[in-house]
């Protein structure tokens, strides 16, 4: 089921990338858009787990380096009854983490050095309990597809809304006029972000629930993503993707006000709530 709702979702994706194209550039800019989400959907499935961790400076780290926390991971990945997913190390000092990958047995879970330096072992029990929740339920290939076409829709349609804006776009054979062009451009950056919006916020509350179980006590990640949320404030990501955002386990571009409704992810305290609810 997991699978036909990836190839719905990408098919999805594909349409919307190709109605872009279509009022930029006509009939020739559909035809070239389809050319590039194809090449995109292939590349998406097999090749975004890396791009996203090299975007990121992910390193490999091996059982010799760090051995309490890959005894960690294969435990509970056992618990989980999931293969034990690759260990990568994002040395970046806001604390954060996700995982990436196509299927269960070809995942990875990167977590930040700044995480690593602030979680006790049981926060970061329930902190990888929530990734490998999102690896059994197959979050993670739609998540990262997700990123990659996010990406080139909102890098499309800035380059339509710059064309508009200096004269570079004509109205001609369907390409839109101007008024249509900036629009369209506009609302497929606001697509972009909602399908990201609508991916996230539902499966962060599935991961929660199911990290709580994995790791044995749902406490463990609720202090873990307060410690997250707070220390997150006070040590903002650097040059964070905003394509990926939807990735991490807490939201490593905060927001105030209007920008709250269109955060990839519920209300921190909301998911806290509801984890210290199931320990009860």
């Amino acid at each position: 089921m997991n699978q036909i709702k990836t190839f719905f979702f990408m098919a999805l994706l594909t349409i919307l990338f190709v109605w872009v194209g279509h009022f930029i550039g006509g009939r020739q800019g559909a035809f070239i858009a389809l050319t590039i989400a194809a090449a995109m959907n292939f590349f998406s499935y097999w090749y975004s787990d890396k791009l996203v961790l090299s975007m990121y400076k992910a390193k490999p780290s091996t059982d010799a380096e760090l051995p309490d926390l890959h005894r960690l991971v294969r435990g509970l990945a056992q618990r989980a009854k999931l293969p034990m997913p690759k260990v990568y190390i994002i040395p970046n000092d806001s604390p954060n983490a996700f995982a990436t990958g196509r299927n269960p047995s070809n995942a990875a879970v990167a977590i930040t050095t700044g995480a690593l330096d602030l979680l006790s072992l049981e926060e970061l029990s329930g902190v990888l309990g929530h990734e490998l929740t999102h690896i059994k339920h197959r979050d993670i290939l739609i998540g990262t597809i997700a990123a990659t076409f996010a990406g080139a829709i909102s890098f499309i349609a800035s380059i339509a809304r710059f064309g508009v804006l200096f004269g570079g776009l004509d109205d001609d054979e369907g390409g839109g006029n101007f008024l249509m062009v900036l629009i369209v451009s506009i609302f497929a950056s606001l697509a972009a972000l909602l399908i990201q919006m609508a991916i996230s916020r539902s499966r962060e509350y599935l991961a929660d629930k199911g990290g709580a179980k994995i790791s044995g006590n749902p406490r463990y990640l609720a202090n873990a993503l307060k410690k997250l949320d707070a220390y997150a404030r006070r040590i903002p990501f650097q040059s964070v993707n905003p394509s990926t955002s939807h990735m991490f386990i807490v939201n490593p571009l905060k927001g105030s006000g209007l920008a709250n409704l269109f955060q990839t992810h519920p209300p921190i305290e909301d998911r806290i709530r509801r984890l210290e609810g199931m320990a009860m």
